[in-house]
C-alpha cells in the first residue's frame, strides 16, 4: 500500500491546517488509518487513528478537542484537521495504515506496517 500524505505548512499559533493521506490504487476499506508525529532526535509519537470497522477515533491526549481524523466516503483518502494549533505540534507529520490493531496497540507505531512519507507541519508563536 502506497501512502502520500500531503498539507502540511507554516501557521501562526490559533491558526488550523487540514492533512490529507491518500492511498494509490486501492481504498483503505478494511485497513485502519494513524496519524503520527516526529520531531528531530525524538520517536515517533502517535496522534490519532481511525478504525477500519464503524469509523471509530482515537487521539491522544495532547490534541483531544482540536484535532480531527476523518474519511472520504469513498474511503480513499483520510484527513486530519487540526485547528488551534500550538508551536508544540511542529513535527514531521505521518500517515500509516494496516489492519486494525487490538486497542492497547493502537497508539504503537509498530501495529501499522505501510507509511507515506511525512508532510512538515510549523506552528509559529
Amino acid at each position: 500500500v502506497q501512502l502520500q500524505a500531503s498539507g502540511g505548512g507554516l501557521v501562526h499559533a490559533g491558526g488550523s491546517l487540514r492533512l490529507a493521506c491518500a492511498a494509490a490504487g486501492r481504498p483503505f476499506s478494511g485497513y485502519a488509518v494513524a496519524w503520527f508525529r516526529q520531531i528531530p532526535g525524538k520517536g515517533r509519537e502517535f496522534v490519532a487513528t481511525i478504525r477500519s470497522t464503524g469509523g471509530r477515533t482515537y487521539y491522544a491526549n495532547s490534541v483531544e478537542g482540536r484535532f480531527t481524523i476523518f474519511r472520504d466516503n469513498a474511503e480513499t483518502t483520510v484527513y486530519l484537521q487540526m485547528n488551534s494549533l500550538k508551536p508544540e505540534d511542529t513535527a514531521l507529520y505521518y500517515c500509516a495504515t494496516g489492519s486494525n490493531p487490538i486497542l492497547s496497540s493502537i497508539r504503537s507505531a509498530s501495529m501499522y506496517p505501510y507509511w507515506g512519507q511525512g508532510t512538515l507541519v510549523t506552528v509559529s508563536s
